[in-house]
């Protein structure tokens, strides 16, 4: 017998015994370890993680793309594109297993965890604002989670996951700036599913839909931006129907219930400010964002850290706001809730927006004009008198305090100058003030009358 073909028979052999022996073995062997970490790790959550979310990635994949509504729409799909429905079938696929995680648990909360707390904590003064934890509590265990959020800084994130590492594992839906290799596997093991923002493909939105709602019927906690993108002013954008259609289309108020849980963040210094500010004035608000000029910044800090002069950039806070069921939500008479309930949750985000130092003083300067910090402290004081439903955070409780801090970091910034001890704008950084102004502008005293900024116009464009 030729060597050769000796070698290419115990290759095969080999590939035999280990199909049919040893990769059974090692994955119930991975699967008995993984049981045990999400058993340890449901004793200290509020809500387990839901078998849905466990499930093999798989498995999940063929019980979507043979879901008798995305069947129906592989049919659609064929017919109007003049396809075999063979081809449809193989893009539904291909579409699931983009959108579809791989959670795990291991890298969920023994690295995203983890890596959060100490990027939340390295970059900012962490502080929890305003939130109700007896009707956070009260949240009946059976309902499915939804906490919506505006969305800032791609820091949302991270701050958000760290701060509810200890109710449960939300799963984000992410856009397509994350679809890189290694980052795209990494944020699939932690429970994220891909969307595409723009998409206008009927299969694809199905496929998407019943993801959605698929996790939603489960239990899944989930985490969604009804901006759909960051805003590119500061202040609340109009909310976007897409994933919370997905979410109320055929909600059955005998079934398990949704609540949606407002959150609102804000931040003293958003790391990608200047970039937005730019974007909003590009026609096509494109992002000019260069891995180089990223990757320098983050050589600088390190730098910084190791000789002894890094300072954080400024607060970062976070408010929860009261759940709001969607069973017991009032449905309007045309029987679909989506456009009132997203105008009533970016209300609800609206008010709880955190009113930080850099925002405060930044919409002092620009609505009254240029200021001592005195007459700023006695304009800041007057705000927390006659507004004391507004969220401000005034470190050492003081206002005096809020005000050097706020104008402090802006003077380091060269965003305000400083000429016989009166603060104005520096020249050209009135724009970026004025995207921190913005973020607390529908709360200031001269804000218009009504909703909040960002709740009165709706978006149907999907994947929001």
């Amino acid at each position: 017998m030729p060597v050769w073909l000796l070698i290419l028979i115990l290759l095969f052999a080999a590939v035999t015994f280990a199909s049919h022996f040893l990769f059974p073995s090692v994955r119930w062997f991975f699967r008995r370890r993984l049981e045990r970490v999400v058993a340890q790790v449901n004793q200290k959550l509020e809500r387990p993680i839901q078998p849905f979310k466990l499930a093999r990635r798989y498995d999940m994949i063929q019980r979507l793309i043979y879901d008798p509504e995305v069947s129906q729409a592989i049919a659609d799909h064929a017919h109007t594109e003049g396809i075999p429905e063979s081809v449809a079938f193989e893009q539904a696929r291909r579409y699931a297993r983009e959108i579809v995680p791989s959670f795990s648990a291991s890298a969920y909360f023994g690295i995203a965890i983890r890596l959060a707390r100490f990027l939340s904590n390295a970059l900012y003064r962490v502080r929890l604002g305003h939130h109700d934890e007896e009707a956070l509590k009260a949240i009946p265990p059976d309902a499915t989670i939804v906490f919506v959020m505006n969305h800032r800084s791609n820091m949302d994130y991270v701050l958000v996951t760290y701060l509810a590492a200890e109710r449960s594992a939300l799963s984000y839906a992410v856009g397509e700036w994350a679809q890189v290799w290694p980052l795209s596997g990494l944020i699939r093991a932690m429970g994220a599913y891909f969307i595409r923002r723009r998409s206008r493909n009927e299969l694809y939105r199905k496929v998407l839909a019943r993801y959605v709602k698929l996790a939603t019927d489960a239990g899944v906690t989930q985490a969604l931006f009804p901006e759909g993108g960051l805003s590119l002013s500061g202040a609340l954008m109009p909310p976007k129907l897409g994933l919370l259609k997905y979410i109320t289309d055929g909600f059955d108020p005998a079934g398990r219930d949704v609540v949606f849980v407002p959150v609102a963040l804000n931040y003293d210094q958003v790391l990608e400010d200047r970039i937005l500010v730019k974007a909003a004035s590009d026609p096509k608000r494109r992002f000019h964002a260069r891995i180089g000029v990223i990757a320098a910044s983050a050589i600088k800090q390190v730098w910084l850290k190791a000789i002894g002069r890094y300072h954080r950039f400024g607060y970062a806070a976070v408010s929860f706001g009261a759940p709001l069921s969607l069973r017991s939500f009032p449905a309007p008479p045309s029987g679909d809730v989506t456009v009132p309930l997203a105008r009533a949750l970016m209300r609800r985000i609206g008010n709880i927006v955190p009113v930080l130092p850099v925002p405060a003083v930044s919409w002092l300067i620009l609505h009254k004009g240029p200021m001592t910090r005195a007459e700023l402290s006695a304009a800041l004081s007057e705000i927390v008198r006659e507004l004391p439903e507004i969220h401000v955070h005034l470190p050492h409780h003081e206002v005096a305090s809020a005000v050097e801090v706020g104008a402090q970091h802006l003077l380091k910034r060269k965003m305000l100058i400083e000429e016989n001890g009166r603060l104005s704008p520096a020249p050209g950084e009135t724009e970026l003030l004025r995207y921190y102004s913005n973020s607390i502008r529908h709360l200031m005293p001269d804000a218009p009358a009504g909703a909040p900024a960002g709740a009165g116009e709706v978006s149907a464009l999907a994947g929001s």
